[in-house]
């Protein structure tokens, strides 16, 4: 399939490291936070509490669905005013949180796949979640990262897509979105003018989904990012080259 990609837009969960298990470990350390510095609010809402309560104040706020950060600071302070707690630790609650939101463990061909990509092309991240980039050490390989939050709307709004082929000064018929959900990176950068790679990484099981949609399919299909990589290296200078000069 011969198209000029001049960029790539990089989704983050569960494209270059599992969110999973970042989620588990985030309910974990703030239930045992909450033990620590307000055990009346642990008491009334251990994990699956406040799990429902973050399903609920979402439900409440539908304006700010995009703005993950913004509801997890409304269910810690909804969970310790409702239990009696001290209102005023939100902020702490919520920087325990934000710490184990970003310690993340990359799947193990991702960075050197990364390293390999930005080598060649300018990489903006773009993410419906509140990764940072910077405190977990990966921005050096990014020329940009636009999240949902400091957008105003999420994938696979159209413009979150071309807000981010705007920071990449690139045409979004030469940026490549690389994502791993085909409704959100796939189907949004599809129809917002990108070309669109769908990463399809085995489950556990050693299965892998089935494309859902008839209407429309991604450009390029791989299982890692290495096989990305790959292919950007073996495509002809034409299809694959940088925007920027080797020394920006």
């Amino acid at each position: 399939m011969a198209f000029a990609v001049r960029a790539i837009t990089l989704d983050l969960d569960d494209t270059v490291w599992p969110f999973a298990p970042i989620g588990a470990r985030i309910e974990r350390v703030l239930d045992d936070w909450m033990r620590r510095h307000s055990p009346a609010t642990a008491d009334m809402f251990p994990i699956e509490a406040m799990r429902a309560l973050r399903e609920r104040v979402a439900g409440e706020h539908p304006a700010l669905a995009h703005d993950m950060s913004a509801l997890r600071r409304l269910t810690l302070e909804a969970a310790l005013r409702e239990s009696g707690g001290d209102v005023a630790l939100a902020e702490a609650a919520y920087e325990a949180f934000f710490a184990e939101r970003n310690r993340v463990e990359c799947y193990p061909d991702a960075i050197d796949a990364l390293e390999r990509i930005s080598a060649r092309l300018p990489i903006a991240a773009l993410s419906n979640g509140n990764a940072d980039l910077a405190r977990i050490g990966l921005d050096h390989l990014f020329t940009a990262q636009l999240s949902a939050c400091s957008f105003g709307s999420a994938k696979p709004d159209p413009a979150i897509f071309l807000e981010a082929c705007r920071l990449l000064e690139t045409p979004p018929q030469q940026v490549l979105h690389v994502g791993d959900h085909p409704d959100a990176d796939v189907a949004g950068a599809a129809r917002a003018g990108l070309r669109s790679c769908w990463i399809n990484r085995a489950g556990d099981d050693g299965s892998r989904a089935r494309w859902p949609h008839a209407d429309i399919e991604p450009d390029l299909h791989f299982d890692s990012l290495a096989a990305l990589a790959d292919w950007l290296e073996a495509a002809p200078p034409a299809l694959a080259a940088r925007t920027r000069s080797p020394h920006a």
